[in-house]
């Protein structure tokens, strides 16, 4: 798991107007929570923060105002809808040894049974619990050969150790579906007489 150190500064104003000057400066407001402790608002450098977010779950070292050092993952990131350029962030605390509930990507690999068979992913993420400092930046499930009806249960993915499921053991992650050409629903044909007469 990468660790990305980023360099913080506690803020003091809030509301609109001042999230757009952050912004203006190329910067991200951003608000670090947890262990109890009051919530910290902090602005964090705007492009050194984008390109951490690439690796999901990342652990971000902050160095807050030249003074603390904190260990934070992100809970929630808020993009602009058009621009995609990062608005707002929520930091959770954590600690060396700690163990938190985050959800890891499932990447597969393999090819499916010969026949148009499709892959459903039911989940696009895993709910997991890891040491904080030890969180996958993904899970791999082979589905070589899985025919029509074969599904992929949470508890048949293989976790790397000291991982373990926050999730149902029989939760469904990935199933397999028969590709089948759509017929017109009898309500669509019904439709197409109705217009005609």
């Amino acid at each position: 798991m990468s660790e990305v150190k980023l360099a913080a500064e506690t803020r003091t104003e809030f509301g609109k107007g001042a999230a757009r000057r952050i912004r203006r400066d190329s910067k991200v407001p951003g608000v670090l929570y947890g262990h109890g402790s009051d919530p910290l608002h902090l602005s964090l450098p705007g492009h050194e923060l984008l390109l951490a977010l690439r690796t999901p779950n990342v652990l971000i070292s902050l160095d807050i105002d030249g003074k603390a050092n904190e260990l934070a993952i992100p809970k929630s990131v808020q993009r602009d809808p058009i621009k995609g350029f990062l608005e707002h962030v929520d930091l959770l605390l954590v600690k060396r040894g700690e163990k938190v509930n985050v959800e890891v990507p499932i990447h597969t690999e393999g090819e499916l049974a010969p026949g148009g068979n499709l892959l459903e992913h039911v989940l696009n993420a895993l709910p997991v619990e890891a040491e904080a400092t030890h969180i996958p930046e993904a899970v791999t499930v082979s589905v070589e050969g899985l025919e029509s009806g074969a599904s992929v249960l949470a508890k048949d993915v293989k976790l790397p150790s000291g991982v373990t499921l926050a999730v149902e053991e029989d939760a469904v992650v990935l199933q397999v579906l028969s590709a089948q050409a759509e017929e017109p629903t009898e309500e669509a044909a019904e439709g197409g007489e109705a217009a005609e007469a």
